[in-house]
């Protein structure tokens, strides 16, 4: 028996957040019913696959490795136009023994369409519905649309991302969409059930990927309401503000990444690069901080990539090589943790995904 099976789950989801937080789920064991909508996508969701164009009859499957297949896994689904009101009936029947209901409208639009917590709860006075928006139910950005990038500037986070001196760096959506807003609804949905244990009714979870964001940054903030200073991008101990938390290029044109915060592991660095002189500047600022990182600089360049990677390896200090995508799935470490796995598409044959990242000794994920 898996730690979710018997979590029956609604998903109304469509973009990256709510797939990726429902996917975690049913990784889990969660039972997930789809709800996918016909014809073209309009609005934010225009340009994105639907049930028809994924599933076609004359095309098969998309193409197995396609982001809507590994989001999606676990998951069956159903085609209903809830504008429709047979297709409301049918989502109500649902309803009537569903745990969990997650969507990711804007606020309002599930009022309107007659699928919104108010109802749900009438039909369904357990059922937990969790709603995954960008700036949340209430406050001043309620209805301002957003993405990833626009929940980091808000919220500070992208004033830190980029070298110091330098303009700042765009990153993935990795940070307010995946993390922010799928991850923290999971957990929150997590806990929405817990606590449904003791008190045997449901509730409306509100999720934002801003205040996913905000929560993320716990500790720069915590730095910032004891110092009342605001660092800059590259000017911090975690983003490249010193020497020994950084990347460096190396003779190939690639790099390696050091991380070298506890003097040990800094000075074990310093042993083996031969700069031992080195040791006692670990906390230098100013001209002398930027001395070390040309020091550095040079020495990176003096070797490739796998050859600083072989030989950092066998001594006791934080360092990795900076790989590329395509390299990561030849990395013997993410087979080992079972972190890309192969299915069997019935059309496709084998098509690689990401694995669970939760490893329970008992029960096992899927």
């Amino acid at each position: 028996m898996q730690a979710l099976e018997g979590v029956k789950i609604l998903d109304l989801t469509r973009l990256a957040p709510g797939p990726y937080c429902v996917m975690l789920l049913a990784d889990l064991g969660a039972n997930v019913i789809r709800i996918e909508e016909f014809g073209p996508r309009i609005g934010r969701r225009a340009g994105h696959p639907t049930v028809s164009e994924v599933y076609s009859e004359a095309h098969g499957f998309a193409s197995p490795n396609s982001p809507y297949n590994a989001l999606n896994r676990n998951k069956r689904s159903i085609c209903l136009n809830l504008r429709i009101e047979e297709s409301r009936e049918v989502f109500y029947k649902l309803a009537e023994t569903t745990d969990v209901v997650v969507e990711e409208f804007r606020p309002g639009v599930t009022k309107h369409l007659g699928v919104d917590y108010e109802t749900l709860c009438q039909i369904n006075p357990r059922v937990i519905y969790c709603a995954i928006t960008g700036f949340g139910q209430d406050g001043h950005y309620r209805d301002r649309v957003g993405h990833d990038v626009n929940y980091l500037a808000l919220a500070g986070a992208l004033s830190l991302i980029g070298n110091r001196g330098g303009p700042l760096v765009v990153p993935h959506n990795f940070i307010a969409d995946f993390a922010g807003g799928g991850m923290h609804a999971a957990i929150a949905i997590l806990a929405a059930l817990m606590a449904r244990e003791k008190t045997g009714r449901g509730q409306f979870v509100d999720v934002s990927m801003f205040d996913g964001v905000v929560s993320l940054m716990s500790m720069i903030l915590s730095y910032f309401f004891a110092t009342k200073v605001a660092p800059g991008p590259g000017e911090h101990l975690n983003d490249g503000g010193f020497p020994f938390y950084n990347v460096y290029e190396t003779k190939d044109g690639k790099y390696i990444s050091i991380g070298c915060i506890e003097p040990g592991f800094w000075a074990n660095l310093c042993h083996a690069i031969g700069r031992e002189d080195l040791i006692p500047a670990q906390w230098d600022t100013g001209a002398k901080r930027d001395e070390t990182f040309a020091i550095l600089q040079e020495t990176f360049k003096l070797k490739s990539r796998d050859q600083w990677e072989q030989i950092l390896g066998q001594i006791d200090s934080c360092m990795g090589k900076v790989q590329s995508l395509d390299e990561v799935p030849s990395d013997p470490h993410i087979w080992s943790r079972k972190l890309i796995v192969k299915i069997t598409n019935p059309r496709e044959g084998e098509v690689w995904q990401v694995g669970s990242p939760f490893k329970l000794s008992d029960p096992p994920h899927k």
